[in-house]
C-alpha cells in the first residue's frame, strides 16, 4: 500500500526531504553545451568576432550573431545554418523578428549634427535615415516621406555606392541649404552645383557609423523606439511605425 501525505503539514514535511535529494541528484547531471562555450568554440572555427550567441526555441538550435547576420548551429558545432527559422504554427519569420530586436539602437544616441535635418509641421515624430544620393531605392523614399507631416526627419549621408556618391554627399553638406539641395536632387533630378570645399568630416563620421551599425544597404531607416527597418517600404508602414511611438 503505497502512502500519500493527507495533511498540509504532512506535504511539507516530504517536500523538506525529497527537494535536497533532487538538487543534488541535478548537479550531478552531465554538462551540456552552453552559449559561452558555443561561442568560444565558433570563434576559433570561424576567425571572426561573433556578437552574441543565444539558445533558439526550435530543435537545440543556437542563434549566432555576427558581422550583422544570424545563423544557427548545434550545441557540437557539427553544421552551422544560414537562413531563416519560420515558426511551424504561427508561420511567422523568428529570424526576421530577432533582427529586428538585435539590430535596434538607442534612437537618441545618434549623431544627428552629422545629419540633414527636416521639420514639418510641429516635428513631433521623428526618424532617421542612412542613404546615398546615387541611390535608386532612396529617391523613391524621398519622394515618399515628402507626403509625411508633423515629422523631424534626419538623413545621414552615407555614400558607399561610387566615388561620385562621395562627391554628391559633400556638395550637399557644403550647400548652403542642405535640405533643399538634398530635396532637389533626390525628388526632382536637379544635381547640386556647388564646390564640395567645406568641412566634410560629417560625411566621414557617417562612413564610421555605417560600419559601427553594420548598415550594409541603402536606404536604412530608425525610429524613435530603436527599430531598424532595411530599405524603401511603403509610406503607410512608415506612417504606422511613427505612430505611438516614444524615444528609448
Amino acid at each position: 500500500m503505497r502512502w500519500a501525505p493527507e495533511t498540509t503539514e504532512e506535504r511539507d514535511l516530504m517536500l523538506k526531504k525529497i527537494l535536497p535529494i533532487a538538487l543534488s541528484a541535478a548537479l550531478c547531471l552531465p554538462a551540456f553545451a552552453d552559449e559561452a562555450s558555443v561561442k568560444k568554440a565558433l570563434e576559433t572555427k570561424l576567425g571572426a568576432k561573433i556578437t552574441s550567441v543565444t539558445k533558439s526555441p526550435y530543435l537545440g538550435l543556437y542563434e549566432v550573431y555576427a558581422e550583422g547576420q544570424i545563423v544557427y548551429t548545434d550545441e557540437k558545432q557539427s553544421v552551422i545554418i544560414a537562413g531563416s527559422l519560420i515558426d511551424g504554427k504561427t508561420m511567422k519569420n523568428h529570424t526576421a523578428e530577432r533582427m529586428q530586436k538585435l539590430t535596434a539602437i538607442k534612437f537618441n544616441e545618434l549623431p544627428f549634427e552629422y545629419a540633414v535635418k527636416q521639420v514639418r509641421g510641429d516635428g513631433k515624430r521623428v526618424m532617421a535615415s542612412f542613404e546615398d544620393p546615387n541611390c535608386g531605392y532612396c529617391k523613391k523614399l524621398a519622394k515618399d516621406i515628402a507626403k509625411l507631416d508633423n515629422v523631424t526627419i534626419y538623413t545621414f549621408l552615407l555614400p558607399i555606392l561610387s566615388p561620385d556618391s562621395l562627391e554628391k554627399s559633400n556638395q550637399i553638406w557644403c550647400s548652403t541649404d542642405k535640405a533643399k539641395t538634398w530635396n532637389d536632387w533626390m525628388q526632382d533630378g536637379k544635381a547640386p552645383s556647388g564646390k564640395a570645399d567645406c568641412d566634410t568630416t560629417a560625411v566621414q563620421k557617417t562612413i564610421e557609423l555605417g560600419r559601427r551599425l553594420s548598415i550594409n544597404g541603402t536606404p536604412t531607416l530608425f525610429f524613435a523606439d530603436g527599430e531598424r527597418i532595411p530599405g524603401a517600404v511603403p509610406i503607410a508602414q512608415i506612417e504606422q511605425r511613427l505612430a505611438g511611438q516614444t524615444t528609448k
